[in-house]
C-alpha cells in the first residue's frame, strides 16, 4: 500500500509530466490497448487455432489492427501526448474497411464489388453467434471502440493542458 501511494505521489507531483486529469486520461489509452490486444488475439485464434481462413478484406483489416497493439503500448509507456495522431490513421482506415466488409456481408453492397475474388468470399458465414454476431461485426465494433477511446484520450489530454 505504501509503495502504491509513493508511485501515485510521484506521478502527480508538480514536476511530473502527468498531473491531474492527464493521469486519468491514460485510462482511455489503456482501454484502446486492451481492445486492440483482444481483437488481435481473437483474430489469430480464429485463423490459427480454429483454422478459419480470412478473406481479403479480413487481411487488410489485420494490417491495420496488428500494429495498433504495439503503437498504443509504446504511446502509453512513453506517455506520448501525440498517441492519437499516429494511431488514428490506422484506426480510421480499419474502420472504413470493416464497415465496407459488413455492407458486403449483409448484402447491402453486391459481392461483385468485393475484392474477394479468390479464396474465401467476403460474405461467407464462418461464425454467427446469437444469430447476429459475426467476424465482420466484431471487427467493426473493435475499430469503433478503439476510435472512441483514442478520441476520448486526446480530448482529456487537451483538457488537462488547459
Amino acid at each position: 500500500m505504501i509503495g502504491s501511494e509513493r508511485t501515485k505521489a510521484a506521478l502527480t507531483s508538480a514536476d511530473s509530466p502527468l498531473q491531474g486529469k492527464a493521469l486519468e486520461s491514460y485510462a482511455f489509452a489503456y482501454a484502446a490497448w486492451v481492445i486492440a490486444m483482444v481483437a488481435t488475439l481473437t483474430s489469430l485464434f480464429f485463423g490459427e487455432v480454429m483454422k478459419l481462413p480470412p478473406c481479403s478484406l479480413c487481411w487488410y483489416q489485420r494490417i491495420c489492427l496488428f500494429p495498433l497493439t504495439g503503437l498504443i503500448a509504446a504511446g502509453i509507456v512513453l506517455r506520448d501526448k501525440n498517441l492519437a495522431y499516429y494511431t488514428l490513421p490506422l484506426v480510421v482506415v480499419g474502420l472504413g474497411l470493416a464497415l465496407y466488409h459488413n455492407l458486403i456481408y449483409y448484402g447491402v453492397v453486391p459481392e461483385t464489388l468485393s475484392p474477394c475474388t479468390q479464396g474465401v468470399p467476403c460474405n461467407s458465414r464462418q461464425i454467427e453467434w446469437l444469430g447476429f454476431i459475426t467476424i465482420p461485426l466484431m471487427a467493426l465494433l473493435a475499430f469503433l471502440s478503439i476510435l472512441l477511446c483514442l478520441l476520448a484520450h486526446r480530448s482529456n489530454l487537451r483538457g488537462a493542458r488547459a
